[in-house]
């Protein structure tokens, strides 16, 4: 990985957490990051984990939830102790986290988020987030992710409904 490394492969690295890297190229005109990494490298997409960031009552706090999820923001309030949440600007996530929406991932970020993973994480040997670009996922035991992450727990996962 000399020289190829991001942010995120490098906290992982010193920390000296176990990872395996997944490079993948990126397709600009596909719609969903997480779903095309997801049929790309053969991984179900309940494995697969998206990071997002929201403003909690005014603070950037990142939620990691399945990309077959979406971002529960009343959950995602409660499990921080706030009252209100929204979206944050793609513009303040990717200042806050130093990486480009696509590629943000809950690890390495610039400054220090809340960052909160979506309990069904645990239920796996290894999960897949982004590692700090488009086109690369690192695999690790979600153990190791929150860990790494310095993540919190929590249900912030909601199933997207249909109509």
């Amino acid at each position: 990985m000399a020289g190829r490394g991001t942010t995120a492969t490098v906290a992982l690295e010193r920390a000296g957490i176990s990872f395996a890297v997944h490079e993948y190229a990126h397709d600009p005109r596909h719609e969903s990051y997480g779903l095309e990494a997801s049929q790309v490298l053969g991984i179900s997409p309940e494995r697969l984990f998206k990071t997002l960031i929201a403003e909690v009552d005014g603070t950037l706090v990142t939620g990691v939830v399945p990309v077959t999820c979406q971002l529960d923001l009343k959950a995602l309030a409660a499990a921080v102790g706030g009252r209100k949440a929204a979206m944050a600007p793609v513009p303040a996530a990717e200042r806050a986290t130093g990486y480009v929406a696509g590629g943000i991932s809950p690890v390495g970020q610039r400054k220090r988020l809340p960052v909160l993973i979506d309990e069904s994480a645990m239920s796996f040997p290894t999960v897949f987030c982004s590692g700090g670009r488009r086109g690369l996922e690192i695999e690790l035991a979600p153990a190791d992710l929150v860990r790494a992450a310095a993540a919190s727990v929590a249900r912030i996962g909601s199933v997207p409904r249909t109509t």
